[in-house]
C-alpha cells in the first residue's frame, strides 16, 4: 500500500515515515513547495504525482496561540487546504484519512468525549480545525477523520521534549493541573492512522467511515504528565526539578485550552480494532529514544 501523507516535519509524518519499514508500506510525504495547503490549486497535481492508494492529511496549522492573531492563515490551512486534499481524494478515487484535534470541544463535558457530543471550539485553531473536518466531510463520503489530542513523539517540537529541555536548567517548573486529557504518542498515532488506512483501501463499508477518537488509554493533567515525564527521566540518571501545580488562570494564554480534553477511543476499536495502549507505556518508549 502506497500512503501519500501531506507535509513533511509534523510529529505525524516522521512518525508514519519511522513506522513505514516495519508496517510493510510505502510513506510518500509531500510538502511545501510542490504542497501548500494555503494555495489549495496545487493540492490536487501534488498528489496525483504520488500515486497514493490512500491519502493521509496530517499538514496543519497547529500555532493554536498565533491563530488568534492570524485568522484567516489559520483557516486558509486547516478548513480550505483539508477541503482541497480531500476534493484531491475523491478526484482520485482514494480513501482520505484526516487528522484533527480535541480542540473542536469546549472542555465542559463530565467525563469523555464521544464522537455524537456536540462540538464547541474556544478558540480560532479549535474553529477552524471545525471547519476542516466539515470539507472533508462535504468533498467526499470516503474518509475518517480521527479526532486526537496532546501529541508527543521523539519528533519536532512538543511538551515532552520542552520539559526535558527546560527540566535540565530549572530546579522548579510551574506546570497547569485543571487541564485533563489523555497524552498519545504520535508513533502510537501512526501504526492506528496506516491501520485505518488499510481498512478503508481494503472495505467499502460505511462503519470504517466517519469520525473517530484516537488517543492513548488513561489520562492525566499536564503537570501529572510532567511528573510522569520527570520521573522517568530521574530513573535514567538525569537531573530533573519539581513540579509545581498551577491553575490555567496562573497561566494565561491568548487562546483557551479545554479544560477537559478526554477522548473517548471505543467507536475506534469497534470499527477498526484498534485498542490504544496506556499513556505512560507509550511514553515510556518515546523516552527510552529521546534518552538513549
Amino acid at each position: 500500500m502506497r500512503i501519500a501523507v501531506t507535509g513533511r516535519e509534523g510529529q505525524v509524518v516522521q512518525s508514519l515515515l519511522d513506522r513505514a519499514s516495519t508496517a510493510a508500506v510505502t510513506v510518500v510525504a509531500v510538502g511545501r513547495p510542490e504542497l501548500d495547503l494555503a494555495d489549495p490549486a496545487n493540492v490536487l497535481p501534488a498528489l496525483r504525482a504520488a500515486e497514493p492508494d490512500v491519502i493521509v492529511s496530517a499538514a496543519a496549522y497547529t500555532a493554536v496561540d498565533k491563530a488568534e492573531s492570524e485568522p484567516a492563515l489559520a483557516r486558509a490551512v486547516n478548513a480550505e487546504g483539508a477541503g482541497a486534499v480531500a476534493a484531491a481524494a475523491a478526484a482520485l478515487g482514494v480513501p482520505v484519512v484526516h487528522l484533527s484535534t480535541d480542540y473542536v470541544f469546549a472542555g465542559t463535558k463530565n467525563g469523555t468525549y464521544v464522537e455524537s457530543d456536540p462540538t464547541g471550539p474556544l478558540g480560532v485553531y479549535g474553529a477552524t480545525k471545525l471547519a476542516g473536518e466539515e470539507a472533508v466531510a462535504a468533498a467526499t463520503p470516503d474518509h475518517a477523520i480521527l479526532r486526537t489530542a496532546w501529541v508527543y513523539s521523539p519528533f519536532g517540537a512538543n511538551f515532552v521534549k520542552t520539559m526535558l529541555r527546560v527540566g535540565e536548567t530549572r530546579d522548579v517548573v510551574r506546570v497547569v493541573h485543571d487541564q485533563h486529557g489523555r497524552p498519545t504518542s504520535a508513533l502510537d498515532i501512526a501504526d492506528a492512522v496506516i491501520s485505518v488506512a488499510r481498512n478503508l483501501a481494503a472495505s467499502r463499508d460505511p462503519d470504517l467511515r466517519g469520525v473517530f477518537h484516537l488517543a492513548a488509554s488513561g489520562e492525566a493533567t499536564w503537570a501529572e504528565f510532567a511528573e510522569a515525564i520527570f520521573s522517568s527521566a530521574a530513573a535514567r540518571g538525569r537531573k530533573v526539578p519539581t513540579v509545581e501545580r498551577i491553575t490555567t488562570a496562573e497561566y494565561p494564554t491568548p487562546a483557551r485550552r479545554p479544560a477537559n480534553s478526554r477522548l473517548d477511543g471505543a467507536k475506534l476499536g469497534r470499527q477498526h480494532g484498534i485498542v490504544m495502549p496506556d499513556w505512560r507505556t507509550a511514553l515510556e518508549i518515546t523516552l527510552s529514544r529521546l534518552l538513549a
